[in-house]
């Protein structure tokens, strides 16, 4: 009788365990190939940068237009973006950059020049542009539009830019340029850094640490630290700033000229960098004579804070001294009722008859009675030195140093907007001879919202050029 237990299966091991080693193999095998899989499909850049120039290899700056484009699904935010613009320094001099143009403002711009650690055959140094928040977000897909900027050598001599790595003169027209570099929150995003670096390498290049955003610069405020080439540059235009060349008074009439106005560096500035320097030069008769005058072409400015680092000079930067030349930090705008000018005249050698050196503070009602009312400080002031003039409620303060020098009030006070100016002309002409006068500005502040001492204008003054922010207009009417 046959037995009436089941037999129990056999189950079926192997095939399950030679299906588990297949599958061991396949992925081990997937792994060991996945670099060579990612190296020939790396993943989409986030943002990419399109390049163009117009300058050729010798030049009195570099002018790299950059375009920085989105190439994600989300907003990018512009304050996350940081640029390297990478170039050969030559004859160990010192650079400097300004923004010429950007749609959203050269005031949301900041950047400086940076020497690198382990340079190259073509790049020593790079320009680092980074954007304020006030620079806003760019949508998915969106195109930054031309950034404008301008690289020079703060002695102003030519460039050689056929040995810098970002320079191409055959990019006349946008093109995409890996050798312009583009980070995002400090990670390499775009492009080949010079020592082989790639933003698809599985290792991106970091910065030592991701920078934090640069906010906004401050509503009702300009600040300029005189960064440009020349009385032609455009970015001088740009800002907002005139050079006088027209017709008129003061001093000796219809001398006023561009040659006067330049841009050099100098000892005793913040960092010893550039100024604006207004040279007075004569020869002792009208037609060898020329005057210098930078002022803002908008008369936009009121109540506030005005401050000026300026240079004084009581000795000519050549040939015998004894002019009677005025050095001028002022404000000026209205006509007629509403005439409004705020003067700081300082005359090394006197004028009008008034012995110097000394030190005019004036606030003026009208110039055509000569109503005003002013206050002198008989001293030598050849030096730097930094000047304010605060306006509030109808109260004029000028300070020196951190000290009042004169209060106006009433109708001493501005009934209109104003324009700011720096002037250095001569009175008269006492005697033949070569001779030339420098005045030396370091920079400008003006705070449409607040009256603040020298000590917390100089305070903001080395955040912002901390920030590389050398300039920024926010005062209403700004561009």
């Amino acid at each position: 009788m046959a037995s009436s237990r089941r037999r129990t299966p056999r189950r079926r091991v192997w095939p399950k365990i030679r299906l588990l080693l297949l599958v061991a193999v396949v992925a081990a095998g997937g792994t060991a190939l996945y670099p060579v899989w990612k190296a020939a499909n790396p993943d989409p850049p986030e943002l990419k940068v399109r390049y163009r120039t117009d300058t050729p290899a010798t030049a009195a700056a570099a002018k790299p237009s950059l375009e920085v484009f989105n190439d994600t699904g989300k907003s990018l935010p512009l304050s996350d973006v940081t640029l390297r613009y990478w170039f050969t320094a030559e004859d160990s001099a010192a650079y400097a950059f300004n923004c010429v143009n950007a749609v959203f403002g050269c005031s949301n711009v900041a950047g400086r020049v940076v020497a690198m650690d382990k340079p190259t055959d073509t790049a020593d140094h790079y320009l680092e542009l980074r954007f304020t928040e006030g620079a806003g977000d760019l949508k998915p897909g969106a195109n930054s539009k031309g950034i404008d900027v301008q690289l020079f050598r703060t002695d102003h001599k030519k460039l050689k830019q056929s040995d810098d790595r970002s320079f191409d003169a055959g990019m006349t027209s946008y093109k995409e340029a890996e050798k312009v570099t583009a980070y995002k929150r400090g990670v390499l995003a775009w492009g080949e850094e010079p020592d082989g670096t790639k933003a698809s390498d599985e290792k991106k290049a970091k910065a030592e640490a991701a920078p934090d955003p640069l906010p906004a610069p401050p509503a009702g405020v300009l600040f300029d630290d005189f960064s440009y080439q020349g009385p032609k540059d455009p970015a001088l235009f740009k800002h907002g700033w005139l050079v006088r060349t027209s017709k008129g008074g003061p001093g000796i009439e219809n001398t006023w000229s561009a040659q006067g106005v330049s841009f050099p560096t100098a000892e005793g500035s913040h960092a010893d960098g550039q100024v604006l320097n207004l040279r007075a030069s004569t020869d002792g008769t009208k037609a060898g004579t020329r005057q210098a005058s930078l002022g803002t072409a908008a008369a936009k400015f009121r109540d506030g804070t005005y401050a000026a680092r300026i240079h004084l000079s009581d000795e000519p930067a050549s040939g015998d001294g004894g002019d009677h030349v005025n050095q001028t930090f002022y404000t000026i705008g209205g006509k007629g009722s509403t005439y409004s000018e705020l003067d700081n005249e300082y005359l090394p050698n006197g004028g009008w008859g008034r012995p110097g050196p000394k030190l005019d503070t004036v606030t003026w009602y009208d110039h055509k009675t000569n109503d005003r009312v002013y206050e002198t400080t008989n001293k030598s002031l050849d030096a730097w030195h930094t000047m304010l003039i605060r306006v509030k409620d109808g109260v004029v303060a000028y300070w020196l140093d951190g000290r009042k020098l004169f209060v106006s009030s009433g109708k001493y006070a501005p009934r209109a907007d104003m324009s700011v100016n720096f002037n250095h002309w001569f009175i008269d002409l006492p005697f033949k001879g070569e001779r030339a006068w420098d005045m030396k500005v370091d920079w400008l502040y003006y705070n449409a919202n607040e009256t603040l001492s020298a000590k917390e204008v100089q305070s903001e003054v080395e955040d912002f050029t901390n920030d590389g922010m050398h300039y920024f207009d926010t005062v209403r009417g700004s561009g």
